[in-house]
């Protein structure tokens, strides 16, 4: 078998980016049976193109010098993990990220140990904020998030800025290209 290579992968998708973890601990904290290994451009492509697969990575390094498990698929998008369960089960941070392009859906949440640090969604077909907890950091306000949301405010918020977010706070998946590190996992539902 020939090296595998890292494929990214992001838009009309969603993932989790799990902190210091390994692939059994995410897929048994997200309830999924372990397929076994794949490579990266099957796995992927599987848990893109149906609904009951999910892509887990081995620990890639990111953000703030740490290591990220990524879990992705189409599963996650709607409805999205539990991110403030899953940091509380795996004594982690868990960052969820989703973006959709056609309804311009896009959504990100962050939880540290069982507490829900910020949350931010927004459906641009309506231009409505769906969801806004805590204060936005440097790269949301980068991104063209106020300070602060009220009722005069507007947002405009683009896949981009998914993207741009998650590559502040863990990995851009967007980046991955290389050797790949190992085989991804691929969990389903049971």
């Amino acid at each position: 078998m020939d090296k595998d290579v890292m494929v990214s992968f992001g838009g009309k998708q969603a993932w989790l980016a799990v902190s210091g973890a390994d692939q059994e601990a995410v897929l048994n904290a997200l309830g999924l049976r372990d397929l076994g290994p794949i490579r990266w451009r099957d796995g992927l492509d599987l848990a893109h193109l149906t609904g009951d697969r999910v892509a887990v990575t081995p620990p890639l390094p990111g953000a703030r010098g740490t290591t990220w498990v990524l879990a992705a698929g189409r599963r996650l998008i709607n409805p999205g993990p539990d991110v403030v369960a899953l940091s509380a089960a795996l004594d982690t941070e868990v960052q969820y990220f989703a973006t959709h392009r056609v309804t311009e859906l896009h959504r990100w949440q962050r939880a540290v140990k069982g507490d829900l640090v910020r949350a931010f969604g927004y459906v641009g077909q309506t231009g409505e904020v769906t969801s806004w907890f805590g204060e936005p950091g440097p790269a949301e306000r980068e991104a063209g998030l106020p300070g602060e949301l009220d009722d005069e405010t507007t947002v405009l918020v683009a896949e981009r800025d998914v993207f741009r977010v998650a590559g502040a706070w863990s990995i851009d998946p967007t980046t991955l290209t290389g050797p790949a590190p190992g085989p991804l996992r691929i969990g389903a539902a049971d």
